[in-house]
């Protein structure tokens, strides 16, 4: 069965899902970035005539095929004409009549969800993201984006700029904005309020959040913020940037003064390709560095985010933020290379940023250099150290609330992930059916699984809806920390003395 709703660009044609939400699929924010509009920020939208078909997903942004992330599988359409976003409401939503927009009457919560990926690869469409339990246990309205990745995203090659071709930073992070525009514009007409938005995310997904907590064009367009696992520092400066871009044009196999011509000329498989090589050498060079992330461009992103948020300077929107337990052990096991978890390249990590500091922090983690202890460090340093520190800072603002999810099962322990990065996804999104709930209960823990998730939907959606939780917010003297496990626990600030070896220690700039 169908559904339709009149937005400001058109009418669409939607479809009812089988658990009997409404899905309005494939809807365009922002005109295709082919052509001309390839490495340009976002234009608005064209109006179209009839009636757009949005009950089919459309294609997802170039990358390369990952089994991880299925968004992206061998099956799935990739086109570079990718920015689109879907949304799944209530089956009951209407839309809002003028006198409901001015005051907030009827209309839903809205949450607006970035996929992970590291920047690189994933989909708003991926299956792992799916929303439909949440937005049926909270009714709530669900806006799932895709924006562009990798090189065509995340590369800053404004130094390439002529008078006749301009190149523009942070083109991902302008697709979002432009997002949370077209969400501004339209949501009411899904039966949502547009007073109350909440923007999250997790992995790359959160590190895309907490950036645009300090992005000025963001100012305004959402109430609230959900990080889940970000990598807060992983932004970094235009310089180096401007080094990684110099890079990419040499695995591309042209010269600078052809820089232009190759960028605007090549396929997006090559463009991926080059992108994939720029990352390995990255990783190889600069261990804990990506090279296709946020770049503070003094411009549309000012400063870096982690000096915003721990000094309080963020956008003043309320905070739910956290980390998993054993963040680092999916990295030493099934994703190697993507964070410096050898020892090797911890001593080069350390050698780069800061070596005065790495005999302090090795101390921190009993049996280093253990696969265990490296783990531990490398995923302290990506997620949870930053995210700490910018909870303390962003608190003396607005409310921040931290929390720490160390549920597992079985079989994530026998696969020595236990609570790893990604696992909070099903209990929060309540996707515990999904292939990657299954996988993780087929030696058990299905229950508990289910509990744990209905906890933390209702915590997510009271945040969702006031901005408040049942914890206290944190502060820098209890750090109260909630702790999501089999038995849910508050905890004064866990990992005292890992979080404190890392105090003061200069990270990737």
């Amino acid at each position: 069965m169908s559904t339709q709703v009149e937005t400001a660009q058109g009418t669409l044609r939607g479809v009812l899902t089988p658990t009997g939400l409404r899905a309005f699929r494939a809807i365009p924010y922002a005109e295709p970035p082919v052509g001309n509009l390839r490495f340009r920020a976002p234009r608005p939208p064209q109006r179209w005539a009839g009636v757009l078909n949005a009950m089919h997903h459309g294609p997802v942004a170039p990358q390369r095929v990952s089994h991880y992330h299925s968004g992206a599988g061998p099956d799935t359409d990739q086109s570079e004409d990718c920015l689109t976003l879907s949304v799944l409401t209530p089956p009951d939503a209407a839309p809002a009549a003028p006198e409901d927009t001015a005051s907030g009457g009827a209309l839903r919560p809205v949450i607006v969800w970035f996929h992970g990926g590291a920047f690189v690869r994933g989909a708003g469409s991926a299956p792992a993201f799916a929303g439909d339990a949440l937005v049926d246990r909270g009714d709530v309205i669900m806006v799932n984006v895709n924006y562009r990745l990798g090189a065509l995203g995340f590369l800053d090659f404004s130094q390439y700029s002529t008078p006749q071709r301009v190149f523009e930073s942070n083109l991902a992070l302008r697709d979002m904005v432009a997002a949370l525009e077209w969400v501004q514009q339209n949501i009411a007409a899904f039966g949502g309020d547009p007073s109350n938005v909440t923007i999250a995310g997790e992995s790359a997904g959160a590190t895309a959040v907490t950036t645009l907590m300090c992005v000025p064009s963001a100012a305004g367009l959402f109430h609230r913020a959900i990080a889940q696992s970000p990598a807060v520092g992983g932004v970094y400066s235009a310089e180096r940037a401007a080094g990684w871009a110099r890079d990419f044009i040499n695995w591309l196999h042209t010269t600078e003064s052809l820089a232009v011509d190759a960028l605007l000329g090549a396929p997006p498989t090559e463009l991926v390709a080059a992108g994939e090589r720029l990352m390995r050498l990255t990783l190889l060079e600069t261990p804990g560095a990506l090279c296709m992330s946020p770049v503070v461009d003094g411009d549309f992103l000012p400063e870096h985010p982690i000096d915003l948020l721990t000094s309080g300077r963020a956008h003043p929107v309320p905070l739910l933020i956290g980390s998993t337990k054993h963040e680092g052990a999916l990295f030493a096991t099934v994703r190697p290379g993507l964070l410096p978890v050898s020892a090797e390249a911890i001593n080069l990590m350390f050698e780069i940023t800061d070596p005065g500091a790495q005999l302090t922090v090795l101390s921190a983690y009993p049996g280093y250099p253990s696969k265990r202890a490296r783990a531990q460090l490398v995923g302290d340093a990506t997620f949870w150290v930053p995210g700490v520190q910018a909870a303390e800072g962003h608190t003396t603002v607005a409310p921040t609330f931290v929390y720490r999810y160390d549920f597992t099962t079985p079989a994530l322990n026998l696969k020595g992930h236990g609570a790893t990065h990604g696992t909070d996804l099903v209990p929060v999104l309540g996707n515990l059916t999904s292939s990657r709930g299954r996988a993780a209960t087929v030696l058990g823990g299905a229950e508990d699984l289910a509990a744990v998730s209905a906890r933390m939907q209702d915590h997510w959606l009271s945040f969702v809806r006031s901005g408040l939780v049942s914890w206290p917010v944190y502060d820098d003297i209890d750090r109260p920390t909630k702790i999501f496990n089999t038995t849910d626990r508050l905890i004064s600030d866990p990992g005292r003395e890992r979080r404190r070896a890392w105090d003061g220690v200069a990270t990737y700039r």
